[in-house]
């Protein structure tokens, strides 16, 4: 049975779709990382590394519910066989068999927000979910290039001509308790969901946090950032503002991380990204 949690009415539901050796050696994903960092980082996430030193991440999605009300579904996954992650990913996917397991049909869900457009978040998007409007920050479409090149033509493209893409800027209100992020740095317009409700906090963080290595030392940036500039101020801004919480993350051995952070909590207003840590 998927794991979830619970806000106020609110279930968040962690949904895997595989896991897998990434492709490159973790010393070159985190170039900046000294063996000191690899060391906490593996106490934190000891699931996250093979015996023979390589990087072992999960691909998630997660559902979000408010009773018993339509589903937002946060990424899409790494998705079948013939998915554009195939090259690279642990196809085929497994997430139709874990909303079932959850007990969600797809045809409930009725908004999906892309983090981001890389391949292990898009997998299962479009025809699984054929209810769903399927959310992307502005700022990601206008930088497809940076994109495998056959997602126009495999998934936006039909997603635009069915009505079902909804291009958003910024911060956006989604329902009650649950609003997009632009966190951008990772891709250009990378975005994550923030969940509030009864005096709790979850941030669904997409690529945001990759790797245990970036909880013990934020600061540090990952090889295939394309700002890792700004990918360093949105997560060491949004780590130091969001206290205490919990992390829903994609590739973290644990769905679920709480992050009880000692210091100030300057709360989450309007213009977080005006906040410095």
């Amino acid at each position: 049975m998927p794991r979830s949690r619970t806000l106020g009415s609110i279930t968040v539901t962690a949904l895997s779709d595989g896991e897998g050796p990434f492709f490159q050696p973790r010393g070159e994903a985190f170039p900046g990382a000294t063996q000191a960092h690899w060391a906490a980082a593996d106490r934190l996430d000891p699931g996250a590394v093979t015996a023979d030193g390589r990087w072992w991440l999960r691909f998630r999605a997660f559902a979000v519910r408010t009773g018993d009300g339509p589903v937002t579904l946060v990424d899409a996954g790494i998705g079948p066989a013939d998915s554009l992650a195939a090259s690279w990913a642990p196809v085929p996917g497994r997430l139709p068999a874990e909303l079932a397991a959850a007990g969600i049909d797809p045809a409930d869900v009725r908004t999906v927000v892309l983090t981001h457009l890389h391949t292990d978040h898009v997998g299962w998007a479009g025809a699984l979910f054929p209810n769903a409007d399927h959310l992307v920050q502005r700022a990601e479409l206008d930088a497809l290039e940076l994109f495998h090149p056959e997602l126009p033509a495999r998934l936006l493209g039909p997603l635009r001509a069915a009505g079902r893409l909804r291009v958003v800027d910024g911060e956006t209100p989604l329902t009650p308790g649950v609003r997009l992020l632009h966190t951008p740095g990772h891709t250009p317009g990378h975005q994550s969901v923030l969940i509030e409700a009864d005096d709790e906090r979850l941030l669904i963080t997409g690529d945001l946090l990759v790797h245990a290595i970036q909880l013990v030392a934020p600061e540090l940036a990952y090889a295939h950032e394309v700002d890792p500039d700004e990918a360093r101020h949105a997560r060491t801004t949004l780590l130091a503002t969001l206290s205490p919480a919990t992390l829903a993350t994609p590739h973290l051995t644990a769905p679920f991380t709480p992050h009880p952070r000692p210091g100030r909590s300057c709360g989450w207003g309007r213009n977080w990204r005006s906040n410095t840590p």
